[in-house]
């Protein structure tokens, strides 16, 4: 695939178009926006749903997703491993070290000297 460059954008021609294109993309980030939450809400409502296995054991929904998950882990599953982990608060932190060589501050340079 070929990089986008200048030639292949087209350019707003009037400060009116830039508005109705603003206005637009407004338009549709709040559909997208009240979507997920939308969503959300959804999934939200079918986790707490109780649910019962062939034994007779209740659960809610996120309850079974979790147990299937520590199964997965069990079984030697990485990526089952690491979800539980984050999940926890178990992540290791990220770090990474920067070096930088400070400027030397003189405090006893003449006022007269501009930088």
């Amino acid at each position: 695939m070929q990089k986008p460059t200048d030639k292949n954008l087209i350019k707003i021609r009037t400060t009116e178009e830039a508005r109705e294109k603003g206005r637009n993309g407004g338009k549709k980030s709040g559909e997208a926006r009240r979507k997920k939450k939308t969503m959300r809400e959804v999934l939200d409502i079918l986790m707490e749903k109780q649910l019962t296995n062939a034994k007779g054991e209740k659960a809610t929904t996120l309850e079974a997703m979790m147990t299937a998950c520590i199964k997965k882990a069990l079984t030697g599953d990485i990526k089952a491993n690491e979800f539980i982990r984050d999940t926890t608060g178990q992540k290791p932190k990220e770090q990474m070290q920067i070096e930088v060589d400070r400027p030397i501050i003189y405090d006893d340079v003449p006022k007269e000297v501009k930088c």
